[in-house]
């Protein structure tokens, strides 16, 4: 969801020979203590290394601070230690798997006889705090031999396990050092050792440099993900350079929940995922179809206005084309597995792009008909694992307003200036208005990307310069890319500052190849095109599950499923405002009346609790009057507003597209 931002970096300082990065840090009178401590430096190469760490020669380095992204991986790890020290004191039996920092926490596995209980957290929390309190050192050491680990680790299964694989590329691997086997113990103030850890560090100079942190929760989880191996428990926890910083995020916590779009789904009866179905497939309800149709209708008008054709494509499709298009090497584990029929092999579509280009294909094509801009609501089909499903923003089918612009190589850079400004319209228009770009390049140590340098150097500098005049702020992502070309996704805030991955816009430089897609220059050659892949949305299940989290469910009026509903104080009154929704639905605005036999004050609480924008009251004085009195969502209302005044202030507030005030939010 999030993606970091890269911090500030510090100023550099020299660690002399036979001197230790503490003693640099200290001369230049840098914290080493608080929210802003220097806990470990990075060498030249981007290596971070411990404060106790002695270079044999002069070394540059820079310090790297507890609030930074690194200095918090650090803080984190440290902290996972004190949590297997605390788990082996209090369960001795317990048997250490790893324990890596993560987003905004960390987490350890351990082998134990009984699952953890909520009281169990509560024990280890307090003998952490016994731990930090002691002032234990973080003394790192290398083993001469494997023999040597496997000795010492003797009564770890799956330490020994991590020793046996070491020299492997997985993360498991990466946890204990990669070219050495390191060791760190945990000692007391005289120097004792009292715990240890296999581990690859670096780590906090002291247990007291953690001033914050809180045991979360606690969940089986397969020994390096396989369910093949065996299960252990897994405890999370998250860990601040401040306790005001716990706080907050506690009560970001706390917030999220609130929003969360599956119970805010169930509670606004918006959409489900039937166990019928299978998971990770979403029905929407009528209330929820409304606000899937507004995206639609506005994403489709928006489409046709920037040039585009709408096009369709079927569901399924022959295993070839996705040969022809490259995607089955490196998509088929995500790929839901193939029918057999009339002797041939048929994939649910992962993506639509494949189709698109047989469309291009489908006759001669010219110069002038460039840029060839095509655009379908596309449904893909996608079997993420069920470890990942998440609501609607993890789903395994999708549905995407995909778009494909055929360009030449000279009108790429002004095409990709186009799309992202259509982007950052729409997710204004939806108010989305805080975003920065995201640049995703490949690696070229790996072999999952296509093309050559020329061609990746190239397309990677026509987004980078799009990107880069478009004032955003622009974050790079190395590795990150798609198979067959470099991308810019756009990160969005939301309301309570999650930032999530939303449009993006890619360069493709492989798929015309592959199909042989041409046209026909202002010379008489033939031209092979640039392909630009983008997806304003991203995809209409995701896109609708943010807009649920961001708007907390209290949809701006334009987008609400019920916009108005009238409430009649006593039954009598029912008709008169009946009228009134006839006027509106005339007007084009979803209103209804309450025809319940509930009380007036509990139908007002039902509208608020379904989050309607404008709640129409009426009594005697607005029947004789002609009026109606307005409630709005904050709790301000607005009384004797005449009929006709009522049916232009709702319209003008739907058809504004206002996405905040009383009536908005």
């Amino acid at each position: 969801m999030s993606a970091p931002r890269t911090p500030a970096v510090a100023d550099p300082l020299v660690v002399p020979a036979g001197t230790t990065a503490a003693d640099a840090v200290a001369a230049a009178g840098l914290p080493a203590h608080g929210p802003k401590a220097i806990v470990v430096v990075r060498e030249a190469d981007g290596r971070l290394r411990d404060l106790n760490w002695a270079p044999a020669a002069d070394a540059e380095v820079t310090p790297v601070a507890v609030d930074t992204p690194d200095g918090l991986d650090v803080l984190r790890h440290s902290t996972a230690h004190v949590l297997a020290q605390a788990v082996q004191d209090v369960f001795p039996e317990a048997k250490l798997g790893i324990g890596p920092p993560i987003r905004d926490g960390f987490y350890y596995d351990f082998d134990v006889e009984k699952p953890f209980q909520p009281e169990d957290l509560t024990k280890l929390e307090k003998r952490m705090q016994e731990i930090i309190k002691a002032g234990q050192t973080f003394n790192r050491r290398e083993y001469g031999t494997l023999d040597e680990a496997k000795a010492e680790l003797h009564a770890e299964p799956f330490k020994l396990e991590l020793v046996d694989i070491k020299g492997d590329v997985d993360e498991e691997a990466a946890a204990v050092g990669a070219g050495e086997l390191t060791h760190y113990d945990n000692l007391d103030k005289d120097g004792n050792r009292v715990w240890g850890d296999l581990c690859r560090g670096p780590h906090l100079p002291s247990t007291r440099l953690i001033p914050a942190f809180k045991l979360m929760r606690s969940a089986a989880a397969y020994w390096r993900g396989s369910e093949k191996n065996p299960q252990l428990q897994r405890v999370y926890g998250t860990a601040w350079p401040s306790r005001d910083e716990l706080k907050a995020y506690l009560n970001r916590l706390a917030e999220a929940e609130r929003r969360d779009h599956r119970k805010l789904g169930t509670e606004l009866d918006l959409f489900s995922f039937p166990d019928e179905i299978g998971s990770g497939l979403v029905v929407f309800h009528p209330k929820g179809g409304v606000i899937k149709r507004e995206m639609e209708d506005y994403v489709r008008a928006r489409h046709i206005e920037e040039g585009f054709q709408y096009v369709g494509s079927p569901h399924i499709t022959k295993e070839g084309l996705f040969h022809t298009s490259g995607h089955l090497p490196y998509y088929k584990d995500t790929m839901f597995p193939p029918m057999e029929l009339e002797g041939a092999n048929y994939y649910l579509k992962a993506m639509n792009c494949p189709m698109h280009n047989l469309i291009f294909r489908s006759r001669g094509r010219s110069y002038r008909e460039l840029p060839m801009r095509l655009f379908e609501f596309g449904t893909v089909y996608r079997y993420e694992k069920s470890g990942v499903v998440h609501g609607l923003t993890r789903v395994r089918g999708l549905t995407q307003d995909d778009s494909h612009s055929y360009v030449t190589a000279e009108q790429a850079p002004a095409e990709i200036k186009h799309l992202l400004n259509f982007v950052r319209s729409l997710l204004d228009d939806f108010g989305l208005d805080d975003y920065y770009l995201e640049l995703s390049t490949r690696d070229p140590k790996s072999d999952k990307f296509i093309g050559t340098d020329e061609q990746w150097e190239k397309a990677t500098k026509v987004l980078e310069d799009v990107a880069t005049e478009s004032g955003l702020e622009l974050v790079l992502d190395p590795g990150g890319a798609a198979f067959y070309g470099p991308k810019i996704s756009v990160q969005a805030k939301d309301a309570i500052g999650r930032t999530w991955q939303m449009s993006t816009i890619q360069y493709d430089f492989n798929q015309p190849a592959g199909f042989g897609l041409e046209y026909q220059a202002a010379d008489g050659t033939r031209q092979e095109p640039v392909m630009i892949h983008s997806a304003k949305f991203g995809s209409i299940e995701r896109f609708f599950g943010v807009l649920v989290e961001h708007y907390a469910g209290a949809f701006p009026a334009w987008l609400a499923p019920v916009q108005v509903v009238g409430i009649p104080i006593r039954d009598d009154h029912a008709s008169y405002l009946e009228e009134f929704v006839t006027k509106l639905r005339k007007a084009g605005i979803r209103a209804e009346v309450d025809h319940s036999t509930e009380r007036m004050q509990k139908k007002i609480r039902t509208a608020q609790q379904q989050k309607i924008p404008f709640m129409a009251i009426a009594g005697d004085d607005d029947v004789n009057g002609g009026t109606v009195s307005f409630r709005y969502r904050d709790g301000s209302q607005r009384n004797g507003v005449s009929i006709d005044e009522a049916v232009a202030h709702v319209v003008e507030v739907v058809r504004s597209r206002v996405n905040t005030g009383p009536s908005a939010v």
